[in-house]
């Protein structure tokens, strides 16, 4: 059997089919394909819009909900974004194009501890899920520890996502990624990372046994959409596209710069992700140095870290102390005043602000 030989309809119920006629040929512009019997119609199906409906006199479903995409709304159906058929089919009007809505930050003071443990959830392509802030913000961010307990190949497909920012940091061991314009595979090591701009096309192609990443997502809710007619690798782009403003960038650990941090008893490593998203987000890797780090504020909207290696306690005010090591994350809200303390020497921090281009005060 040939796929050209298989249909699949929706079946929806009516009352009267001769009003439903006008309703989904003139007002939602779908095309007849056949009604019958001839000398009392009770049987109709339309097709359009990349759907098949049945529409049956009698029959003992419920009316059920038809959602039209488009991005030229006020083109169709006069406009209206709500309406009933004469059938009882409620009729949505919705954008084609998902768009990004980024919801207010809600600021908090949070922590979380790997020996707490948190539940990992099994998502995409069979990726192990731990959710290091799970308030999210409100919904204005989500960081996931993901892992692949196996390794080996990785069952994705191309895809690309509805982001304002995303951020994949290899933590431990390597995965293969292909991203669009970027040529053949691109190999991440322990400590090395990409940005994936607002709809890079994409696709996880292998990684090692015990692979873990850090992501980052903002919003939280975002929509990740499968491009089936995309290929990878598609060759080589400009190196300066952009996609909504943001460029491609790949940071790599082992031709890093290391710099005094902002917090003295600190040295960094920048990633280039405050230039690549033109200071949408900042993302460091904090190592300890020498002297005692003082007590800071930031006025960033949104300042997490997480804790890749060694101890140290946290001091914020208001709050308890809190001894944290490896595997542990935690969000300071805007002019708190905190403090790291009791710093092991291979203390190792990776720091994600939104934006990047904040300030911070030494109390």
């Amino acid at each position: 059997m040939r796929p050209d030989d298989i249909l699949a309809e929706f079946l929806l119920p009516t009352k009267e089919l001769r009003h439903d006629l006008p309703f989904f040929t003139k007002t939602l512009g779908m095309r007849l394909e056949n009604i019958f019997p001839a000398d009392d119609p009770s049987v109709a199906t339309f097709s359009g819009h990349g759907l098949r409906l049945r529409i049956e006199k009698g029959a003992d479903v419920p009316p059920g909900v038809l959602r039209i995409l488009t991005d030229s709304p006020d083109d169709f159906a006069g406009g209206q974004r709500e309406l009933i058929a004469p059938n009882g089919t409620r009729v949505l009007v919705v954008p084609l194009s998902p768009a990004v809505e980024h919801p207010a930050t809600q600021h908090e003071f949070a922590v979380r501890r790997l020996r707490d443990e948190a539940p990992w959830v099994i998502g995409r392509a069979g990726m192990h899920y731990r959710d290091l802030i799970p308030t999210r913000l409100g919904g204005s961010i989500i960081a996931s520890h993901i892992r692949i307990p196996d390794g080996g190949p990785v069952p994705d497909m191309v895809h690309y996502h509805t982001v304002g920012f995303q951020l994949i940091f290899c933590y431990k061991g390597w995965v293969d990624v292909l991203y669009e314009d970027q040529g053949d595979v691109i190999r991440l090591h322990a400590g090395d990372c990409v940005t994936q701009p607002p709809g890079i096309r994409h696709r996880v192609v292998e990684a090692s046994p015990e692979i873990e990443v850090i992501e980052i997502g903002v919003p939280a809710d975002h929509v990740t959409t499968i491009d089936h007619d995309f290929t990878l690798p598609n060759g080589k782009g400009d190196p300066a596209r952009e996609w909504d403003g943001q460029t491609f960038v790949h940071h790599i650990k082992d031709k890093a710069e290391w710099h005094p941090f902002r917090v003295p008893g600190f040295t960094a490593r920048d990633t280039g992700i405050t230039a690549g998203t033109k200071g949408v987000a900042g993302i460091q890797v904090v190592r300890r140095s020498e002297g005692i780090p003082p007590a800071s504020r930031h006025d960033a909207d949104i300042h997490f870290t997480f804790v890749m290696d060694g101890t140290m306690t946290l001091t914020a005010e208001g709050e308890a102390d809190r001894d944290l090591q490896k595997g542990d994350a935690f969000v300071i809200p805007p002019q708190m005043v905190a403090q790291y303390k009791d710093c092991s020497d291979d203390l190792e921090l990776l720091e994600v602000a939104l934006r990047g281009d904040f300030t911070t005060t030494l109390a």
